[in-house]
C-alpha cells in the first residue's frame, strides 16, 4: 500500500473531530487491589489544534495518552469503559496488528526521556532511516537521504555529518529533536507530546515548543501536550483539560482558565507560577499530596487539600462537571461562585 493511500484509508471526507475521547476509564490490576488511573475523561481534538492536559504526577495524564496510543500493557491494564475514536474509527478493542498500522503513520508520541527512548547502540540517523524502510519500503540509500532531510527540518546542525552519531553524543535538546524527527517522519495526523521539555533549560524548552508549533502549522497536525508546566501551555495550546486523581477537574479555553479559573485545584496550580511583576519570599503551594489511587477519598478527590472544602465535598457523590460559561466546565460544588469571582485566591 502506498504512503498516500495508507494515510487516508478509512478517513476520506471526514469532517468531524480528528480525535474524540469519551468517558475513558483505565484501570490496573495490582497485588494490592484495583487502581483506577483514569475515570471518565472526555475531550475532543480538531486537526491543526493543540490541547494541553495538565496535572501533578499521578493525575492520569500519561495513562490517558498511552491509552490513545494503544501502548498500555493489557493485562494488567484494561479499558472497562469508554471510547477513543480517530476520525470516527473506534480504537478501543483494536487488535495489536491493526494498531501497529496506525502507530507512526497516523498517531505518534514523543516521550519525555529521549535518551531512554532511543537505542544507544544504533546511530540516530539509522534509527530515523529505519522508519522510512519499514513503513515506506525505501531502499537503504533513499532512507538515509530522507532521514537527513527530516533531521535538517528539525534543525539538527550538520545533519549529514551527524547521521552516524549515537544518542549519547547529542545534548538533551538535540536528542529531543531527534525524537521529533522520528515521530514526524511518517507525517502523522496526531502527535502526542508527553512532557517534551522536562529536564531542558528554559531556552531549549522554548526552541522545542516553537519547533512543534511550526511543524504543526505546516501539516495541520493535531497536538496533545501532556505537561505540568502551565508556562509552556500558555503560548501553544488553545484548550486545556486539568486532571487530578484520574478525573477531569476543569476544561476550557486557555484564556478562560488562565483569566477566570473555576476550580480550586486549577487555581492552586496557577498560583504556584512565579510572576515577574511580583516579589515574594515564597511561592504559594498546594498543601498535602495527591491521593493514593487505591484509596481515593469519597466525594471530591481534592477535598483533603482544598481550602474551600465543606461537608458536601467530603461525601459522595463526586461533583459533576458543571458548565460555568460556554465551553468551560468545572468539577466543583462551588464552580460558579469561584468563576464569578474571577478565580478565588487559595
Amino acid at each position: 500500500m502506498s504512503r498516500a493511500v495508507r494515510k487516508t484509508a478509512g478517513a476520506e471526507g471526514w469532517t468531524g473531530p480528528l480525535l474524540s475521547v469519551e468517558d475513558l476509564n483505565v484501570q490496573f490490576k495490582t497485588r494490592d487491589g484495583l487502581v483506577r488511573a483514569v475515570n471518565g475523561v472526555s475531550f475532543e481534538l480538531n486537526a491543526g489544534e493543540t490541547i494541553a492536559i495538565l496535572g501533578e504526577s499521578g493525575s492520569g495524564k500519561s495513562v490517558t495518552a498511552q491509552a490513545v496510543m494503544g501502548i498500555l500493557d493489557m493485562p494488567p491494564a484494561s479499558i472497562p469503559k469508554g471510547s477513543i475514536r480517530l476520525k470516527g474509527r473506534e480504537l478501543v478493542g483494536l487488535s495489536e496488528k491493526d494498531y501497529r498500522e496506525i502507530r507512526g503513520t497516523q498517531i505518534a508520541m514523543i516521550f519525555q526521556d529521549a535518551l531512554s527512548s532511543l537505542n544507544p547502540v544504533i546511530s540516530v540517523g539509522e534509527q530515523i532511516a529505519e522508519m522510512y524502510r519499514l513503513h515506506d519500503g525505501l531502499s537503504r540509500s533513499d532512507a538515509k537521504t530522507a532521514a537527513i532531510d527530516v533531521m535538517q527540518r528539525v534543525r539538527i546542525p550538520a545533519a549529514a555529518q551527524r547521521f552516524g552519531d549515537y544518542p549519547h553524543q547529542f545534548s538533551g535538546g538535540m536528542r529531543q529533536r531527534i525524537m521529533i524527527a522520528m515521530m514526524i517522519s511518517q507525517r502523522p495526523q496526531l502527535l502526542i507530546a508527553d512532557e517534551p521539555t522536562t529536564a531542558l533549560d528554559v531556552t531549549v524548552q522554548a526552541q522545542v515548543m516553537e519547533l512543534l508549533a511550526e511543524l504543526q502549522r505546516d501539516s495541520d497536525m493535531g497536538l496533545i501536550l501532556i505537561t505540568h508546566d502551565l508556562g509552556v501551555v500558555a503560548d501553544v495550546a488553545q484548550r486545556i483539560t486539568v486532571m487530578y486523581a484520574g478525573r477531569t477537574m476543569e476544561q476550557g479555553t486557555v484564556d478562560e482558565i488562565y483569566d477566570q479559573p473555576a476550580n480550586p485545584y486549577t487555581i492552586g496550580l496557577l498560583e504556584s507560577i512565579p510572576k515577574l511583576a511580583e516579589t515574594v519570599e515564597r511561592l504559594p503551594a498546594i498543601r498535602g499530596l495527591p491521593p493514593n489511587l487505591l484509596q481515593v477519598p469519597p466525594g471530591c478527590p481534592f477535598h483533603p487539600r482544598c481550602p474551600l472544602a465543606q461537608d458536601v465535598c467530603r461525601r459522595d457523590p463526586r461533583p459533576p462537571l458543571e458548565t460555568v460559561s460556554e465551553g468551560h466546565v468545572s468539577s466543583c460544588w462551588f464552580a460558579k461562585e469561584v468563576h464569578a469571582r474571577g478565580g478565588l485566591r487559595v
